[in-house]
């Protein structure tokens, strides 16, 4: 009975927590960047028994060695809309806490499951001559990677190309960023590979053997051994049916995270898209169910 319980306390011990503030649902119910998505996932998350833990917000010198400082003023004062990312009240306040959820992430190897997402903000916002910031304020895993200092393989498997984070981290000797992404499809950044950032554009729907095997690919030409930190901008947009999609389903998302999980390294993952709630709630479970299996 003695190791029946040492294996239940090493599992649980094991199980991705999750970084989640109530406080995030708190604006944007017309968006379809709204808060019904992080709501629904937090709820199945919560009968599938994982931990929650509460973020404090990013402080600002976390954000400035991002973002430039005119853009972090001009957030504060609400002057950010586009077409695509409204200007809120105190939405400011919003994405600084959104920013903190991925620094805990960081600090615990977890998975913040906050909004607004952000690896569509650059340095002062649009990034790499795209027109809007595609719903995003802050680029939270940036901040996140930076504040760790350390070196780091950043893994965007979001729908959509991630051109805030590819400009942020341009030529930056400790980190390589990889994005697996819809193309043609916005922001229209991604077609190539430049130096440090390695770019694979696929077709709509392309599905779940076509995108493993170009995850493989990805991971095969990345020398994980320099990295300490793997950082993962996660986006189920890439479900069927969702505003990326590549024709993903539940059992494609194990699949990513046992990829994930046999890189061996500490890692941490940070909710970007996904916009059908119920579901967002299932493929995260299954994320980490795969990562976990690989530990």
């Amino acid at each position: 009975m003695k190791n029946v319980a040492y294996l239940c306390m090493d599992a649980a011990e094991m199980k991705t927590k999750i970084v989640f503030s109530e406080k995030c649902l708190n604006y944007g119910g017309w968006h379809i960047e709204g808060p019904q998505r992080v709501k629904m996932a937090h709820e199945i998350l919560k009968e599938k028994k994982y931990a929650f833990l509460e973020p404090t917000p990013a402080s600002e010198e976390d954000l400035l060695k991002v973002h430039d400082a005119e853009y972090i003023w001009n957030l504060k004062k609400g002057l950010v809309e586009d077409a695509d990312t409204p200007a809120y009240d105190n939405i400011f306040e919003h994405a600084r806490l959104s920013a903190g959820g991925a620094l805990l992430a960081a600090k615990i190897n977890g998975f913040s499951l906050m909004r607004p997402p952000g690896h569509h903000a650059g340095r002062s916002g649009a990034a790499l001559g795209v027109y809007t910031r595609g719903f995003c304020y802050l680029n939270n895993v940036a901040v996140a990677v930076k504040a760790l200092g350390k070196p780091a393989l950043i893994l965007d498997v979001d729908g959509h190309h991630g051109n805030g984070t590819q400009e942020i981290f341009q030529g930056d000797e400790k980190a390589v960023y990889v994005s697996l992404h819809r193309y043609p499809h916005y922001p229209g950044t991604g077609t190539h590979s430049e130096g440090n950032c390695l770019n694979f554009p696929l077709l709509a729907d392309c599905g779940e053997q076509r995108y493993l095997e170009t995850l493989d690919k990805a991971l095969g030409m990345v020398d994980v051994g320099r990295f300490e930190v793997v950082a993962v901008s996660v986006g189920f947009d890439t479900h069927l049916g969702d505003l990326a999609s590549l024709g993903l389903t539940e059992s494609s998302y194990k699949e990513i995270g046992k990829r994930i999980g046999a890189l061996r390294k500490p890692t941490f993952f940070v909710l970007e898209g996904g916009y059908m709630g119920e579901k967002n709630g299932r493929d995260i479970d299954q994320l980490l169910s795969g990562y976990e299996e690989k530990l």
